[in-house]
């Protein structure tokens, strides 16, 4: 009598687990080549150019309402202007983090609420405010960041703006000859003691040479950027966390 084996039913071998992808930590930068066209670096660019506006006004309001709460010092009127500086400076504050966060990728958590004593009176309130060491370094930081971000600023639209115009040059170098009597894009053209001066860029190869400069300075402006915010991003969170 012979006995017949089933063949074993295929069992489907178990998926293995996919690798996972590598996740980029919030906030950290794009990669060399990516960086000039990636959304995080002009982000970062927009900051910069709006840090501008926002520091002339919080410089404004911090230089104003400190030289007159001083001023006021000697009289009772002083200390509520003062007060006005310190809680108008923690809005502030409280604004700047806003930004850092929404283009920094910088979540910084606010500092503890003023902690003012109840049915003291207004003047125990005011003493409060007046002790707030979280009012009085975010004033400070209204104070420190303004030379800081005029640099940012011209630095940062500076090497945008010229990168990009010189690595472009090949697309419209022809317009200068054309519209304009140039033979090619003038960098110099004086007369000095009698004596002409004048370079332009007209050959394929100086053409060429100038875009390569100028892509120098788009893939090394991501870098400049990056560093200029590095500066905001350590006096937010050491002043306004």
């Amino acid at each position: 009598m012979s006995t017949s084996t089933l063949p074993y039913a295929a069992v489907p071998a178990a998926p293995s687990a996919a690798a996972p992808s590598p996740v980029r930590p919030a906030g950290s930068p794009p990669g060399f080549w990516r960086a000039p066209f990636a959304a995080a670096t002009y982000r970062e660019i927009g900051y910069t150019v709006t840090s501008l506006p926002v520091a002339v006004v919080g410089f404004t309001f911090a230089v104003t309402m400190f030289a007159l709460g001083v001023s006021l010092f000697v009289t009772v009127l002083g200390l509520p202007v003062l007060a006005a500086a310190l809680a108008g400076a923690r809005g502030f504050g409280a604004a700047e983090r806003g930004r850092a966060r929404s283009q920094l990728g910088l979540d910084v958590a606010g500092p503890a609420a003023v902690d003012k004593p109840r049915d003291a009176g207004a003047w125990a309130g005011m003493r409060a405010r007046l002790s707030d060491g979280a009012g009085w370094r975010a004033l400070l930081f209204q104070f420190v960041m303004f030379p800081s971000r005029v640099v940012s600023f011209v630095l940062s639209v500076t090497f945008l703006v010229t990168g990009w115009v010189v690595a472009l040059l090949p697309a419209y170098s022809w317009v200068f000859p054309r519209y304009l009597d140039w033979p090619g894009y003038r960098l110099f053209d004086y007369t000095s003691g009698g004596e002409h001066h004048a370079f332009y860029l007209e050959s394929p190869v100086q053409i060429a040479g100038a875009s390569l400069v100028g892509l120098v300075i788009v893939f090394l402006t991501p870098k400049l950027v990056r560093a200029l915010t590095n500066i905001d991003r350590a006096a937010v969170r050491s002043l306004l966390g």
